[in-house]
Formats: C-alpha cells, structure tokens, sequence
C-alpha cells in the first residue's frame, strides 16, 4: 500500500506526541473511523472537548492522516503488520501503533462493507427501441438517399427505479459494427461462465 506523500506528512502529524497528546490519540482513531463508518459522525471531532486544547490545523491535518489511512487499510485488506510499518515511518510509538491497530481492526469488516457499497456501476439495458429513417436529402446536399437508423436505449441504474433513455443514430455499417462487438462480448461472457 503505498500513501501519498501529503498523507504520510500527516500521519506524522498524527504520531507527535507534542502536536497530538496521548490522552486525545485515541479519541481520534476511534471518531475517524466512526467518521468513515457514518457521515453523520464526519465533524464529531472538531467539537470533542477532548480536543479542545489541540490547535485545529493540526487536528484536521492528523484526521485526514488517519482516515485516509483507515479508507486505503481496509480497501488493502491490511493486516497489523503492514499497517505497523507504515505507521512506524510516520514516527509513531509502539503504544500509538497498538492503539490504531487495536481500533481498526475491530471496524476493519464494517469499514470493507462500506467501501464494498461505494462506487458506479454502469447501467444496465432493459428494452430498446429502434426506427429506421431513410433520408432523402438534407440541407448540404440534394440527393443523399441514405437510411439512418435511431436507437433508443431503456437503461435501469441501480439503485434508482426511474428508466433512463440514451439515444443515437447509426448508418448501417455502424449499426453492423454494433451489433458485431455486441456479440464478441457475448462470446468472452459465455468463455468466462464456462470456466
């Protein structure tokens, strides 16, 4: 796993002692993965009166460390070991490493469900509809006797029940072309499932 070098610069951040006290080290492992876990919970710890006396840049500085090392851990499926080392380089102490370790990996699995449920999937074809147009000619040219076909596909995103339409015209040898690719990706499908 591999971090940027702004995020290692703020883990550090989060390892100092003097930038970040012991007795405030915990609260904030535990409220970045709260924050992770449940958006609600993202600026819970600016307001934590255990953080009061912690200067604020700082604090967002080490917070966004430490959630983007909590966010790319669980996306790794890090165990203690990787995760040590990285925070060993980050200068932190053996008590800090245990407590960051101790705290993640009891949300490690929640956190993996999460990121599992982010992200976009395509949509997916449900019906089409199609129309076949033969133009005659058009404002460039007086003759173009051409058929142009439009197409006009019914997608379904998940997660939302209103049908999408994504349509466009074609020539004939685009359209063949389509239907080409179409089957060509058919074939690749049916080689996967078989295996």
């Amino acid at each position: 796993m591999e971090l940027a070098p702004s995020v290692v610069e703020n883990l550090s951040l989060a390892g100092d002692s003097s930038r970040i006290p012991d007795k405030c080290f915990k609260t904030l492992v535990s409220k970045a993965c709260q924050g992770v876990l449940d958006s609600r919970l993202r600026d819970a710890v600016s307001g934590h009166p255990d953080m009061k006396d912690v200067d604020k840049p700082s604090l967002k500085a080490a917070y966004s460390g430490l959630v983007t090392l909590i966010i790319e851990a669980a996306k790794h499926d890090s165990e203690s070991e990787t995760i040590g080392s990285i925070l060993e380089d980050c200068k932190f102490s053996t008590e800090r490493i245990n407590t960051f370790n101790t705290t993640f990996l009891a949300q490690k699995a929640s956190l993996q469900i999460i990121l599992g449920s982010v992200g976009n999937s395509p949509p997916h074809i449900v019906d089409i509809d199609w129309r076949l147009d033969y133009y005659i000619k058009n404002n460039h040219l007086d003759k173009v006797n051409e058929p142009v076909y439009l197409i006009s596909l019914k997608t379904e995103q998940p997660g939302n029940s209103e049908l999408q339409e994504v349509q466009f015209s074609c020539s004939l040898e685009q359209l063949q072309d389509l239907v080409g690719k179409l089957k060509d990706a058919t074939k690749c499908l049916e080689k996967l499932s078989q295996i």
